[in-house]
This record gives C-alpha cells, sequence and structure tokens, in this order.
C-alpha cells in the first residue's frame, strides 16, 4: 500500500503537482491580509517552489474567531461520536488517495527522502488518523463512589481552542499527532506549520474540509513565528497550545500562557539522546544496524535521534567497525530517488548550525571514526566522532544533523551518570543480553521512551514525550493524549430523600 513508486514517477509526479499557497480558514483558502508572501524553496536544490501567504496577527484574529465560532455552535463537537468518527475515516482515505502527491510535496519542501516520506511519515499520518478516529467511541466517562445520595458523573469535554505550532522535521507526522486527537475530541484548531515546511499542512487542511470537516474547525496559518505563532500563544481565546519545537521557544510559550489566559500549554522539545551498549550485547551486527538508523534516520534532523552512543570500551572498536559496514547502505544525494536515505538539510542556516560541530572535532582533536564530509549544498554525510567527552558541545548539545558521538564506559553506574548527564530526557536506547540490567537502566535512566535491544518510539497505542527540559505538560500519541485535548468535569446530582422530598412539596 506504501511501497515507493520510482525516482522518474516521483519526478514526474513533482513536475505537475499543484503547490498551495495561500493560508486555510474557514473552509478556504485566503491569502494574508497584508498581501505580504514570503518564498520556500527546495532545500535539495535551492529552487523556488512558491510564495506563500505571509500572515501576522490580524490573520492570527480572524482564523481564532472562526475557530471560536466554530466550537461555541457544536458544528462539530457536537456531532455524535460516530459520526465524527465517519468524518475522520473519511480524511484518512483521501489522505490514502493522495499519499504519492503528498510524499512528493513533503520531501520537495523539506529535503527529506521520498521514500522516507513515503513509507514512514505518511503511511503514519493516515494511521495515526484512523486510530484516533476509532479511539472516539471506545472512550468511557466515569460514575464516582459517592453512595446513595448522590449521582456523580466525570465527564471529558473538549477544550476549546487548540493552537498546534509544528516543527519543520516532520511536517506531516507531527502535524497528526496533533490534530489525530485534538479533531477526535472534538476541538476546534489553528494549526502554524513551520515557515520551512507549510506545504503539506495546507493541502491535508484542505483534503479535512473535503472529508466533511466543518469550515472553521480545522484552519491553517503560514507565516514566522513572531507574527504567527506568537499571537496564538498570547490570544485570549485560545485554549491550548500544542507545540513541537526547540525548548527555547518551549519556554516561551508558557510565558505567553502566563501573559494571557494562563491557556494549557502541552510541549514536546528537544532530545540528546543516548544508547546504551553494555559488553553483554548478544547481538553486535543489530546494535550496529538500529544505531545507525537512529542516528541517521531522516538526516538525523529528530528529535528522538539517537546522537550519543555510549559503549562498554571492551567492544567499542568492534562495534564501531561493524557500524561503518552498515553505513555503507546510507547513500546520500537527491531525496527524489528512493534509492537514497539521506537528503538535504533543511536550510543553509541549519547547515551551518550542524556543520559547525564538524568544525569542533577539528578543535577537540576527537577522531573521526566514519564520514565528516558534507557535499555541494546543503547535504552532510552520516558522521561517526569518537573519544567525545561529556565536556563537549557534541555531547551536551542538540545538534539536529547526522553526527553521532561516541563515549567509553567501563562501569554500569558509570553508563547510568553518562546517560543522565544532560539537560534532556526525551528517548532513550539500551542494548543487553541481561534482561535483569536491562531493566534496571529502563528505570534509571531519565527519559519518557526507553526502548531494549532497538530504536524506536513505540507506535501509535505509546506515549511519547520527554522527561527535564524535552517536555512539558502532556504526552504526544496513544489513548493519554487525548486528555491534554479536554477538560474533567464533575457533575453532581442530589438524589438524597430530602431533595426528593422538597421537589415532591
Amino acid at each position: 500500500m506504501h511501497e515507493p513508486l520510482t525516482a522518474a514517477e516521483y519526478k514526474a509526479i513533482a513536475k505537475t503537482i499543484e503547490l498551495p499557497t495561500n493560508a486555510f480558514v474557514d473552509g478556504s483558502f485566503r491569502p494574508a491580509n497584508s498581501g505580504k508572501t514570503f518564498t520556500t524553496t527546495n532545500p535539495a536544490t535551492g529552487e523556488v517552489l512558491a510564495e506563500v501567504a505571509a500572515c501576522d496577527a490580524s490573520d492570527v484574529d480572524f482564523a481564532v474567531a472562526k475557530a471560536k465560532a466554530a466550537f461555541d455552535d457544536g458544528r462539530w463537537h457536537l456531532q455524535s461520536p460516530g459520526e465524527r468518527k465517519g468524518v475522520l475515516l473519511k480524511f484518512a482515505k483521501l489522505l490514502e488517495d493522495n499519499r504519492h502527491e503528498l510524499a512528493v510535496m513533503e520531501s520537495l519542501d523539506s529535503g527529506k527522502p521520498v521514500r522516507e516520506c513515503q513509507t514512514v511519515d505518511v503511511a503514519d499520518t493516515i494511521h495515526t488518523i484512523r486510530w484516533h478516529a476509532e479511539l472516539i467511541d471506545k472512550l468511557y466517562d466515569n460514575t464516582a463512589p459517592v453512595g446513595s445520595k448522590a449521582l456523580t458523573m466525570v465527564v471529558r469535554e473538549p477544550i476549546g481552542v487548540v493552537g498546534a505550532v509544528l516543527p519543520w522535521n516532520f511536517p506531516l507526522l507531527m502535524l497528526a499527532w496533533k490534530i489525530g486527537p485534538a479533531l477526535a475530541s472534538g476541538c476546534s484548531i489553528v494549526v502554524k506549520p513551520a515557515q520551512e515546511t507549510t506545504l503539506t499542512a495546507l493541502r491535508v487542511a484542505e483534503l479535512a474540509h473535503e472529508a466533511g470537516i466543518p469550515a472553521g474547525v480545522f484552519n491553517v496559518l503560514t507565516g514566522s513565528g513572531k507574527d504567527v505563532g506568537e499571537p496564538i500563544g498570547l490570544h485570549m481565546d485560545v485554549d491550548m497550545v500544542t507545540f513541537t519545537g526547540s525548548t527555547p521557544t518551549g519556554r516561551r510559550f508558557l510565558r505567553y500562557a502566563a501573559d494571557s489566559n494562563l491557556k494549557r500549554v502541552v510541549l514536546e522539545c528537544g532530545g540528546k539522546n543516548p544508547a546504551v551498549v553494555l559488553e553483554d550485547a548478544e547481538d553486535l551486527d543489530l546494535v550496529a544496524e538500529q544505531v545507525v538508523t537512529g542516528a541517521f534516520w531522516n538526516m538525523g534532523e529528530n528529535c528522538s535521534a539517537t546522537s550519543r552512543l555510549i559503549v562498554h570500551s571492551s567492544i567499542k572498536d568492534e562495534l564501531l567497525e561493524r557500524i561503518g559496514a552498515y553505513m555503507r547502505d546510507w547513500k546520500t544525494g537527491d531525496p527524489l530517488d528512493p534509492e537514497n536515505r539521506i537528503g538535504a538539510l533543511v536550510s543553509k542556516a541549519h547547515f551551518d548550525k550542524v556543520t559547525s560541530y564538524l568544525d569542533d572535532v577539528k578543535k577537540e582533536k576527537l577522531s573521526l571514526a566514519h564520514g565528516g564530509e558534507t557535499q555541494k549544498g546543503v547535504y552532510v554525510e552520516p558522521t561517526v566522532v569518537d573519544g567525545v567527552t561529556p565536556a563537549s558541545r557534541l555531547f551536551q548539545e542538540e545538534i539536529f544533523g547526522p553526527i553521532l558521538s561516541v563515549t567509553t564506559f567501563n562501569s554500569l553506574a558509570e553508563a547510568v551518570t553518562l546517560a543522565n548527564d544532560t539537560p534532556y530526557g526525551l528517548t532513550a536506547s539500551v542494548y543487553t543480553g541481561s534482561l535483569r540490567k536491562a531493566i534496571k537502566l529502563s528505570r534509571e535512566i531519565r527519559a519518557g521512551v526507553v526502548t531494549v535491544n532497538c530504536f524506536g518510539e513505540g507506535d501509535a497505542t505509546t506515549p511519547f514525550g520527554g522527561y527535564k527540559e524535552s517536555g512539558f505538560g502532556g504526552r504526544d500519541k496513544s489513548i493519554f493524549a487525548h486528555d491534554q485535548y479536554t477538560e474533567l468535569k464533575t457533575i453532581w446530582i442530589d438524589v438524597s430523600e430530602r431533595s426528593v422530598d422538597e421537589t415532591v412539596r
């Protein structure tokens, strides 16, 4: 169903695709109120893709007003659970029907390899929408054990207008993680995609409206963080903001909430994720394959990327040799060629940031075990840096590029200390043949997701989010995501004999 096409087929789609350029508000496309636009380019080639509406605070006011009106009159949340489920399943089917177009659009806009766009991002986007749709009529509210004199119900109600502020690294998938539970819960949404990657969010909103999601319920505003993201964070009629992105920007949304209406804020922020490999790891080929995938998938532009390999000193050399063998399969080049697994970084500015860490390799006189080269444009080859100490920027900072740092340890306690020696706590991986050690490390590493003998983020059924500076306020994915898009209400009904007698009188 989601098998990739050939390079020729993808390039043919790219030549004929119609790219959306205007904001999507109240069921239709519309230019920014100011008439201003910004240029979006293909990072792989530098070619201009489109001039996109540059929205501002006035557009935010308009979109939020439309979202609030849609919520207040109940055109979406007052539909029965079965009706909303049916619409969202139709929405997922339209995404399925347009999967190749969406994959090409995502690749052109972000520089991501089209193979991953097709087989991972688009496929998981469709699955996420379907999963949350199916959950709508399977969530039960509760009664409380208050005795025979009262009947007490604890019910969920949609929180209202949700602002969803998205990152550029997984434009489609992060959109789905937000809108799946938000729409299933009955909320209205105003989405701000990253300025670097706006196109697929606009197309998805159009398909959602075609599926039957009412006008005003799903809106997309394009533009900068300053002109769109900040006004959403400060808006008095936005009831909640869900944000995925950098930790410094996440802090701003907490300040915006304090300075406005104390809106609920859910943050999924950065990560500096360790892969801890013990000396008793049973299959070093498997470890090498998983570490390479974790480090270089999506060019390392992934908050859950395995950016730190913390390996027992006795097996480091052997593991690095096997990692090098698996890296040969990770070809760098044209993102529209499904043979390539490493595409372009998202922008020249981000390329400059990532390559600054390669400069640190030289300054700190570290060892390049593999890679370390750049290619014409904004391409960085997969790179493994050996001998990295906890004092290094490569150990402490989120690089968000295809660079893996290697640090050794000699005891279990030292491994845990190294794994936790970061302000982040998003994900971690543990590789060991001992169940006891696997459980011990899984519990002692402070991260929201810990995988054992594999790299991953779980699936749609498992919550995703982090400890410490990696997250705040809630989780994406799973049944738990629905909690953050709803308010809990207690309804207490007095059925005591006294109240009944007074009613009869």
